[in-house]
């Protein structure tokens, strides 16, 4: 059993948009990527059993070198269960020749309404040991920002 790490916030939305937002791949490809990367999507098939494929590229790799290249890490992310709109549980897959990155990491986003809207906690299971904890761990709270950002101001609350 690998290591796990975790992020929450709250965000003004109701669990059903936030939930929206995991699903549609315009959104995900907008939100998702941490602060200092962007995101492409190349394959997305948004259900049970379905899953995506995303290329993160580094705006500065001389910073953060990618796990895939120099400058990009690419994941395999599938769907393994899709509750609406309380929880989505994800097993990504980075493409990488280091074995420290290697292995099949599960995230598990659950939303809970608040009275401010939604509690959103990602939870990442077997973390591979090659992923720093406290970048992992600050990757997630960004994506979780861009997320709040997203859908606060999409008027989709």
């Amino acid at each position: 059993m690998g290591r796990t790490d975790r992020a929450s916030r709250v965000i003004a939305a109701s669990p059903a948009t936030v939930y929206d937002a995991l699903l549609d791949r315009e959104s995900v490809e907008a939100w998702l990527p941490p602060d200092g990367m962007r995101g492409r999507i190349e394959q997305w098939d948004p259900r049970p059993g379905g899953g995506f494929r995303m290329v993160l590229t580094y705006l500065d790799p001389a910073d953060s070198p990618g796990k895939s290249s120099a400058a990009t890490d690419v994941v395999d992310v599938g769907f393994a269960a899709l509750v609406p709109p309380e929880r989505v549980v994800q097993q990504a897959v980075f493409e990488a020749d280091d074995p420290s990155f290697a292995g099949t990491m599960t995230m598990t986003w659950q939303l809970t309404p608040t009275g401010g809207g939604t509690e959103v906690t990602v939870t990442a299971t077997d973390v591979p040991p090659g992923i720093s904890q406290a970048d992992h761990e600050a990757g997630i709270a960004s994506s979780l920002a861009n997320l709040a950002s997203y859908v606060e101001t999409s008027g989709r609350q």
